[in-house]
């Protein structure tokens, strides 16, 4: 798959969603984010490329599927948001909110109906390397995309020497609906917990630095968090005990939980690491 775009570089890759069924039974797709702008969805089973799509004109930073697999939301380094059908291969919304600072995480979520008040069965976020986060739901069958919040975290001049800012992370907590987590540079080293419901900060846990990566458990209330300090933290919430590990020896810039909850994959510069959860 990787010769078909030899002269780009992959900067983002999601797996889309397939339904609850014997693995194999359904065809495996990836979408991939290029350096060009363009997005790629292939196809695992048959090794080949099955869509090209040029939504952006700048390299993309993050990318995703709808919950559904139906839609691609995908973000570039000047903060573009779009929102494309594999389906049509077409690109039918361009979202600006986020213009003038590249884009860090995209992410989707299943929500109840109605739940605030808006119509939509989904909602998604959008984080920027500002401090900002957006936060939508949305209909795709209707063509509907509305904004439900708007988040801004204030930081402190960036200190002497820092080559460059921590990222701006959030995801949505999978152990409370309608509550996001945000990690970023700050006036405090912490994670947020953010309720749309309240629509304030219900939750802080203390952080030993700032984060370089985040990542919740979907099965059980983990969060992991990487530091650039060569140093992995996995939290029970709410904030309980910390257990650390130092298995990387360079920034821990990726990790992710498996939807069982019970692994754990961690990426520094010349390592990934797989990590067994055990006990409860």
């Amino acid at each position: 798959v990787s010769a078909l775009v030899a002269l780009q570089s992959c900067q983002c890759l999601a797996w889309k969603p397939h339904p609850i069924v014997s693995w194999g039974a359904e065809s495996q797709n990836v979408v991939a984010g290029y350096s060009d702008g363009t997005i790629r969805v292939f196809s695992i089973s048959r090794t080949e490329m099955e869509l090209k799509m040029h939504p952006h004109a700048v390299a993309l930073t993050a990318i995703a599927y709808s919950t559904d697999g139906e839609m691609i939301l995908s973000g570039d380094k000047d903060g573009l948001v779009a929102v494309s059908s594999p389906r049509t291969g077409m690109t039918i919304h361009i979202l600006t909110e986020h213009k003038g600072s590249p884009i860090a995480v995209l992410q989707c979520t299943r929500k109840q109906y109605r739940d605030f008040g808006v119509e939509g069965g989904e909602l998604w976020l959008a984080t920027s390397s500002d401090r900002r986060v957006s936060i939508w739901a949305s209909d795709w069958l209707k063509d509907k995309c509305e904004l439900l919040d708007w988040l801004s975290f204030p930081a402190p001049a960036a200190p002497q020497g820092l080559g460059s800012l921590p990222p701006s992370l959030a995801a949505f907590c999978p152990w409370e609906p309608g509550t996001l987590v945000y990690v970023g540079f700050g006036m405090q080293k912490e994670a947020l917990f953010y309720s749309l419901h309240k629509k304030q900060v219900v939750e802080k846990i203390s952080l030993p630095y700032f984060a370089t990566s985040l990542s919740l458990s979907p099965a059980a209330r983990f969060m992991a968090v990487g530091f650039g300090e060569q140093l992995l933290r996995l939290l029970r919430c709410p904030a309980s005990a910390a257990q650390d590990y130092a298995g990387h020896d360079d920034a821990v810039h990726r990790c992710r939980f498996a939807p069982s909850g019970r692994r754990l994959l961690t990426a520094a510069h010349s390592a990934v690491l797989l990590w067994e959860l055990t006990g409860g």
